[in-house]
C-alpha cells in the first residue's frame, strides 16, 4: 500500500528530467482548445448557475437574490449569472452558499491551523498533500499529533504524492502505519508498485486538502513541508497567539522564507473537498473506508459562495483552467494575480493582454527568485507583449513565492494548488476554492498591496532596453516551458 522512494535532491515542484522521462515513456499532451471545450461544455447547460444551501438547492429567485448582492449594478449582475453558469457546466460542480472562510498567512498560519483542526478531531482526518513532512508547529510535531489521535480511536487517512514525498524519512510514514494510519501513495514512482491502469510518472497529485470530521478543510498552496518552519514575513514570532498580529520587516537576505497562501472553510464547501479525497482513495487503490460521519449534516457557517474544483489529466479538459479563462474574460474593473510559476498558456497569455487592453487593471505578482530558476526565466521571455499591452507587473525579492491566488472585480477570488503553468493544466492533479463574496476577495486584495509595497514594478521602458544576452537567454527557455 505504501511507496516510498528517494529520488536524491527533491524540490518542490517536479524536476524537468523526470518530465523528460515520461514524455519519452508516455508521450506529449498538448494544451485543449478553450473556446471548442467551454462551448462543448455549455451546450447543455442551465441558464441560470445551481446553488445549494444548507437546507437544499435555492430558488430562482432566490439564487438572483444571492448573486444580486455581488453585483453593482443590474449590468454587472447579468455578466456574473452568464459567467457562473459557464463556470458551472465547465467545472461540473454547483456553488455551494453558507460557507465561513478565513484566509491563512504562509506557513505558520496554516499550520497553526492545521494542528488546531487536528486536536479537536473526533472522528476522521483526511489528509492530500504533495509534500508531507513531519512538520513541527509551536513545539509539537504532526506525528505526534496523529498518533495521538489514533490513540482516541479517531480515524486518518493520508494520500500523499510519492514524488513530492520522496524524501521524507521511511521512519515517519512507519510509525503512523504502525498504529493504524491509512496510508495511500499517489502514482508510485516506480513502476513495480503502480496500480492497475498504467505507468504515469509524469501526473502528480498537486493537491493540498485537509480535511476534518467532515466540517471544517482547509486548502490552498501550503504543503506539510518543514521549509515552511523558518520565520515568515507576516507570520509574526512563529506562535499561535502572536501569528497575523505583528508585522515583520522583509528579510531581504534570507531566500529561504517562503511566502504563500491557504483558506480554512466550514459549511456545505466541505462536502465538495471530500468527494474529491474518496475519488482519489479510489482511483489509487485504498482499502475500504469507514466513510459513516464523512458527511454530516451541513450547516450554515458563514454568508460565502464557495465552488470546489477538482482538476486532472484523466479528464478530458482541466476544469479550473476553463474556469479561470472564462472569469478573466468576464472581468470588468480588476485582476489581480500572484502566481508561484508563471509558465502561460497561450489562451492564458492571451486573456490577460485582451483584459489589459478592454480596460481592465491587471497586475501581476511573481517572483523574482524560485526554487525553479527555470519558471522564472521563461516568465521573463513572456513580460513585453504583457507589458506593451498595460499589464502591470511587479516582482516580490525578499521571499520565495508559492502562493496561487486570483481575485477579479472584487467579489470572485480563487485560492488551491494550480500554478499558472502548463504544468498544472496537462499533468496534475489540482484542487482550486472558488470564493464568491468581498470578504475573501478584499482579504486577498490587502494581502496583494501588502506584497506590492515592497516589490518591484518592471517598467515597459527598462525591460525593453535589457541586455540582448538577457532576451536570448529567456526566449531558449521556453523551449522548455510545455515541462514546466
Amino acid at each position: 500500500m505504501r511507496c516510498h522512494l528517494g529520488l536524491g535532491q527533491r524540490k518542490p515542484r517536479i524536476s524537468t528530467l523526470l518530465a523528460i522521462l515520461a514524455l519519452a515513456t508516455g508521450g506529449c499532451s498538448t494544451v485543449p482548445d478553450v473556446d471548442e471545450q467551454i462551448a462543448e461544455a455549455t451546450s447543455t447547460s442551465a441558464a441560470s448557475p445551481l446553488i445549494l444551501s444548507a437546507d437544499g438547492t435555492l430558488s430562482t429567485a432566490q439564487t438572483e437574490r444571492t448573486l444580486g448582492t455581488l453585483a453593482t449594478d443590474a449590468t454587472a449582475d447579468d455578466l456574473l449569472e452568464r459567467h457562473l453558469a459557464i463556470e458551472q457546466a465547465v467545472a461540473g460542480t454547483p456553488l455551494t452558499s453558507g460557507n465561513a472562510t478565513e484566509l491563512l498567512r504562509d506557513g505558520d498560519g496554516t499550520f497553526a491551523a492545521v494542528f488546531e483542526a487536528i486536536a479537536q478531531a473526533r472522528h476522521h482526518i483526511n489528509l492530500e498533500y504533495y509534500t508531507l513532512e513531519d512538520v513541527e508547529f509551536s513545539g509539537r510535531k504532526l506525528s505526534e499529533l496523529l498518533l495521538e489521535k489514533r490513540r482516541a480511536g479517531v480515524a486518518v487517512n493520508i494520500i500523499y504524492d510519492s514524488y513530492g514525498s520522496s524524501d521524507t524519512p521511511a521512519e515517519f510514514f512507519d510509525k503512523l502505519e504502525s498504529a493504524g494510519v491509512n496510508l495511500l501513495a499517489f502514482h508510485p514512482v516506480n513502476p513495480l508498485e503502480a496500480v492497475a491502469g498504467g505507468y504515469s510518472p509524469n501526473d502528480r497529485n498537486h493537491r493540498k486538502i485537509m480535511i476534518v470530521d467532515g466540517k471544517v478543510a482547509i486548502v490552498g498552496g501550503v504543503n506539510l513541508a518543514t521549509y515552511y518552519q523558518s520565520k515568515t514575513p507576516g507570520d509574526g514570532s512563529g506562535s499561535s497567539a502572536e501569528a497575523g498580529e505583528k508585522e515583520q520587516a522583509p528579510k531581504k537576505d534570507d531566500p529561504e522564507d517562503w511566502r504563500d497562501l491557504s483558506v480554512r472553510i466550514e459549511g456545505p464547501a466541505v462536502g465538495q473537498l471530500q468527494g474529491l479525497f474518496l475519488g482519489h482513495w479510489r482511483s489509487e487503490g485504498g482499502p475500504p473506508l469507514d466513510q459513516t460521519g464523512f458527511y454530516p449534516k451541513a450547516k450554515t457557517a458563514g454568508d460565502q459562495i464557495i465552488r470546489i474544483i477538482g482538476s486532472s489529466p484523466q479528464q478530458d479538459f482541466s476544469r479550473y483552467y476553463l474556469t479561470l479563462i472564462s472569469a478573466i474574460r468576464s472581468a470588468e474593473q480588476r485582476i489581480w494575480l500572484t502566481t508561484a510559476y508563471f509558465v502561460p498558456t497561450f489562451e492564458e497569455k492571451h486573456a490577460l493582454i485582451a483584459a489589459a487592453e478592454r480596460g481592465v487593471d491587471v497586475r501581476l505578482m511573481l517572483p523574482a527568485v524560485s526554487d525553479a530558476s527555470q519558471a522564472v526565466a521563461v516568465a521573463h521571455s513572456h513580460y513585453g507583449d504583457l507589458l506593451e499591452a498595460g499589464v502591470k507587473i511587479f516582482e516580490i525579492e525578499h521571499v520565495i513565492l508559492h502562493s496561487k491566488t486570483v481575485t477579479i472585480d472584487g467579489v470572485w477570488s480563487a485560492i488551491g494548488s494550480s500554478n499558472f503553468d502548463h504544468r498544472s493544466v496537462l499533468f496534475n492533479d489540482e484542487v482550486e476554492a472558488i470564493v464568491l463574496g468581498r470578504k475573501t476577495a478584499s482579504e486577498l486584495e490587502t494581502v496583494f498591496e501588502q506584497d506590492q509595497a515592497s516589490a518591484k514594478e518592471i517598467a515597459s521602458d527598462d525591460w525593453a532596453k535589457r541586455p540582448i544576452t538577457d532576451r536570448m537567454t529567456d526566449f531558449f527557455q521556453r523551449s522548455l516551458q510545455y515541462l514546466l
